[in-house]
């Protein structure tokens, strides 16, 4: 039997469970389930071993159809297009590779985006498919993002996140609040918001925190340090927003600018500045910081 493929690039892949059905064969389901996808496509799919098992092996046109069964496949986008920026490695040995990510491009695939995002660029770079993002930060958001680059030391450096183990400092250029005291800490509860890739404040028991200082006053702008307690989705920016200092070329907060396109002149001014955290495998102290900077309008 020939080594499974699933192995060394499942982090690539979607994963499928066939839903409840009449179809004949897998083909035929996928088919059915992925309507924007016509059968040619899956037919090349498959006969370059883009569509596997359970155990990672590529599946056969006349593989019959299972309920429930476990089917792993890998998105691609037609002429997709390209994002013309580059990212840099700032670090990398076998447990951790650190990343410093430009704005407007993707951690992982998701919509519009597969091979234009840092987990596939780095994937290819380094020629290492075990690689998997410890977190992500926004689209629009650039800075640092840390990868686990083995599967026997992943759960280590996941750790870190949920137990708040990791101290993240992020920088952000927005409107001044001069009727607030600094540094300030500031707590609400994120909901899922409209439309649906926003955030927004609800009511409730607060299940975010901030710590905000200022670095650096002007008199349109000023530069503010962001320390995020937790890790929600948009968090600083809805944070931001809501004390009435929305990000400098924010698309989203306060309001979602109507036809909104990537303009590579005009960045989302927030930066993922540095991480400090004690290596969990190593036991030595780690300190990143972004070589990126965000230039004053």
């Amino acid at each position: 039997m020939s080594a499974p493929v699933f192995s060394a690039a499942h982090n690539q892949a979607s994963t499928l469970y066939l839903p409840p059905g009449a179809w004949a064969t897998v083909l035929d389901c996928l088919c059915a389930r992925f309507p924007a996808i016509n059968r040619a496509q899956w037919l090349d799919r498959i006969a370059r071993g883009r569509v596997l098992d359970a155990d990672g092996q590529p599946i056969s046109v006349q593989l019959a159809y299972r309920e429930g069964l476990r089917i792993h496949y890998f998105r691609e986008v037609p002429n997709e297009t390209p994002i013309l920026v580059e990212e840099s490695i700032l670090y990398a040995d076998e447990h951790l590779v650190v990343a410093d990510k430009p704005h407007f491009l993707p951690v992982t695939p998701a919509g519009e985006y597969v091979e234009q995002t840092l987990l596939r660029r780095l994937i290819r770079r380094i020629d290492n498919p075990d690689l998997v993002p410890l977190h992500r930060i926004d689209r629009h958001t650039a800075g640092l993002v840390l990868f686990s680059a083995r599967k026997d030391t992943r759960s280590a450096y996941q750790a870190l996140f949920p137990t708040r183990q990791i101290d993240k400092r992020y920088e952000a250029i927005a409107r001044p609040l001069p009727e607030r005291a600094f540094p300030l800490v500031y707590k609400s509860r994120l909901i899922e918001g409209e439309p649906f890739f926003r955030m927004q404040e609800g009511p409730g028991a607060g299940n975010t925190e901030t710590r905000i200082e200022v670095c650096e006053r002007t008199g349109e702008w000023w530069r503010y340090g962001l320390y995020p307690v937790t890790g929600k989705k948009h968090q600083l920016r809805v944070h931001m927003a809501a004390l009435g200092a929305g990000i400098q070329n924010d698309p989203f907060y306060p309001d979602v600018l109507k036809d909104a396109v990537d303009d590579f002149s005009q960045p989302l001014k927030l930066l993922a500045q540095s991480l400090r955290f004690v290596d969990p495998v190593t036991g030595q102290e780690r300190f990143f910081e972004s070589e990126l900077k965000l230039e004053w309008s």
